[in-house]
């Protein structure tokens, strides 16, 4: 068969400016097959909820399925090896929460290193915690539970998941800056540190809110603050901790990362879709029942958020020498 020399350049040039930009061909080719959401925690939680949300979202967008894969155990730990260490090809998704900038201070012999091995993606949501107590506990209010603390030193208990948890981490960072002596009680996860503070067993708690936003209505527990800068639409009565002790905020994170050296390409389509998903309406809502704020945003600003915890978070362990357990 015989080409005409017009053409011959008409395919040479086509194909030129494909290879040019590799990116876009392989964005397009992206994705062809099944890809995972990996969550370090038991699914069912606010945080497995939250992947499965994104899951369902990029699965209608782009046309393959995204399913959730739960990997608990370590704190997080477990999920995120798993994923620093598979192929950088958009495949292998990280729910990336809280734990992964506290995790840096307290395990020293980790087999990854999150900051380098882990490329963020996007920043989904801003998680909240409340501080909540037993309706035994003679306080109503935030300052009513400080000034009955400081009456009794060493007298009050305060549960959590587990050393190094966000509950534990916050409940330090408000110790370290009051001066109150409350005393760590850990459990092996946050539903049982509730069913036990309902029952008496301890008096407080900084729960994540949705864990304990049901209690709270049905009158079992009593709510005093909340650890955002700012009060929460599905608890609008309840005021920050910082409106008491300034300059306190304790914020978590849920987002998206991918191993380092996914394409950027796939990143910024990940990135684009997961945006449109935290406009949606529908999801908004959602997340905002589960107690979080919607967010979005670039991968560098996600980079921004995950150091900054990484440092703060780092510094409060020091101060209260919390040990991994």
């Amino acid at each position: 068969m015989t080409f005409h020399r017009r053409t011959f350049m008409h395919l040479a040039a086509g194909a030129a400016a494909l290879s040019a930009v590799p990116g876009i061909s392989r964005a397009q080719a992206y994705p062809s097959r099944t890809a995972r959401i990996v969550v370090g925690f038991p699914a069912g939680g606010a945080t497995d909820i939250q992947a499965r949300l994104m899951g369902e979202w990029l699965t209608e967008r782009l046309g393959q399925q995204f399913i959730v894969e739960n990997k608990p155990g370590a704190s997080g730990n477990i999920g995120t090896d798993m994923v620093a260490k598979s192929p950088a090809d958009g495949y292998t998704l990280l729910q990336v929460v809280t734990p992964a900038a506290i995790n840096a201070a307290l395990y020293s012999n980790l087999p990854f290193d999150f900051q380098r091995d882990i490329a963020p993606v996007v920043y989904v949501t801003r998680l909240a915690y409340v501080v909540v107590v037993n309706p035994s506990v003679p306080a109503t209010t935030l300052p009513e539970f400080m000034a009955y603390a400081k009456a009794n030193p060493g007298k009050i208990n305060y549960g959590s998941a587990g050393q190094g948890t966000p509950q534990n981490i916050s409940c330090e960072l408000f110790k370290m800056m009051t001066g109150l002596n409350l005393v760590h009680v850990p459990y092996k996860g946050g539903a049982p540190a509730v069913v036990d503070l309902i029952a008496g067993h301890v008096q407080v708690i900084f729960a994540p809110v949705s864990e304990a936003i049901q209690q709270i209505k049905a009158g079992k527990l009593r709510a005093l603050a909340v650890t955002t800068k700012t009060r929460l639409d599905v608890l609008p009565d309840t005021p920050p901790i910082a409106d008491f002790v300034p300059g306190y905020e304790a914020s978590g994170f849920a987002g998206i990362g991918v191993p380092t050296g996914t394409p950027p390409e796939v990143i910024a389509l990940l990135n684009k879709e997961i945006n449109a998903a935290l406009a949606d309406s529908k999801i908004r809502s959602r997340i905002t029942e589960l107690g979080g704020t919607p967010v979005g945003g670039t991968p560098a600003e996600f980079a921004t958020i995950i150091a900054e915890a990484t440092e703060k978070w780092g510094k409060v362990i020091k101060f209260a020498g919390v040990r991994a357990e």
